[in-house]
């Protein structure tokens, strides 16, 4: 496990890949996010996404668990603080096999309690054609290596 201390502005780790399905994609829907291009293949067609697409926030859901996946082996557990960003720029389809890659954008040792720092983090899924399907920066807490 890496704790703050191990992490600099630069490092990059990998997640993934996740495969993801058309009834994984309704099943979300169903629960989550009801409309038309989520829910049903038909309908999907005569919308602005011409066919089924998740959820960006199924997309996001993917995305974290990736992340809990990925080589970065955060001590403590992915625990956040906020997200400055979150793009979909494309739809993640039936049939998409994702992958994450997470890349350290700052970090810095909390003034307030020096046994934890922030991580500022960009992580980008893409999809099997290398597509990008997301793009997030967020905050998250880490310990910093106990004494």
């Amino acid at each position: 496990m890496r704790y703050f201390d191990d992490f600099a502005a630069g490092d990059r780790f990998t997640g993934g890949p996740l495969e993801v399905t058309s009834a994984e994609i309704m099943a979300y829907a169903e629960r989550f996010d009801p409309q038309p291009f989520h829910l049903d293949p038909e309908a999907a067609r005569e919308t602005l996404f011409k066919g089924l697409a998740a959820s960006g926030w199924h997309t996001a859901g993917l995305t974290m668990r990736m992340i809990v996946g990925s080589t970065a082996g955060l001590a403590g557990g992915y625990i956040g603080m906020g997200v400055d960003s979150i793009n979909w720029p494309r739809p993640t389809r039936p049939g998409d096999v994702l992958r994450i890659e997470m890349e350290v954008i700052e970090a810095r040792r909390s003034v307030k309690r020096p046994d934890q720092g922030v991580l500022k983090v960009t992580t980008t899924t893409l999809n099997q054609k290398d597509e990008v399907v997301q793009v997030m920066t967020a905050n998250l807490l880490a310990p910093a290596r106990p004494a």
